[in-house]
């Protein structure tokens, strides 16, 4: 069964994916999209709002980017340079085609920041999902202190969820958006690293 999980996890993301994009591109109500109502009405202030902006920020393009080449530079194992920037590079490619096809407009009420573009799949969550997922993937491998791992495991698992939320407060996305984008997420994952290991075991040396 272990076997075969992450492979039902896949096929599960998958159904719930095309279901949320079935129901926007057919306009038919999503409930989870009322949590964007409730947030709207009920939680808003001021000071949690500047914290939620910098935590959104901790997703956005320029900072990941920045975040990627650090890394990329500090990395000795070309093979995981390669695959940081290939990850990104396909899942950015693939966001953007799909917030083309579906084209959901973005929420207008309370939108406390400013975005352009289609709201479905968040981008944020896609790519917190992917590059921050992708991360919790190297140090479960890599980290021998067992503290450290699972302390930075935990940290940035917090991280991508507090992304989420953070696109649905700030106003620029409904529930759906980060819920699909999560899922995208963890299916581009499962996919690349499954894709990808046996090129990674034989680089396994970080001093390479």
């Amino acid at each position: 069964m272990k076997k075969y999980l992450k492979w039902i996890i896949l096929c599960l993301c998958i159904f719930i994916f095309a279901i949320f994009t079935y129901k926007i591109v057919t306009d038919k109500v999503i409930y989870v999209d009322y949590l964007y109502d409730f947030i709207s009405d009920n939680i808003i202030n001021d000071k949690l709002t500047s914290i939620i902006k910098v935590i959104t920020n901790l997703s956005s393009v320029i900072f990941i980017i920045v975040i990627a080449t650090i890394a990329i530079i500090f990395i000795r194992n070309k093979r995981i340079k390669l695959l940081l920037a290939s990850n990104l590079i396909g899942i950015t490619i693939i966001n953007n085609l799909l917030k083309v096809i579906v084209a959901r407009d973005r929420p207008n009420i309370n939108r406390l920041v400013n975005e352009n573009g289609y709201s479905f799949p968040s981008g944020h969550s896609i790519t917190s999902m992917v590059f921050y997922g992708y991360l919790i993937y190297l140090i479960y491998r890599y980290v021998d202190n067992k503290n450290i791992k699972v302390s930075l495991i935990i940290f940035l698992s917090l991280l991508i969820l507090m992304i989420g939320f953070s696109r649905i407060y700030l106003g620029v996305h409904y529930t759906s958006d980060v819920m699909g984008g999560f899922l995208l997420g963890v299916v581009y994952l499962i996919v690349f690293i499954s894709s990808t290991k046996k090129y990674l075991d034989n680089g396994m040396d970080f001093t390479k």
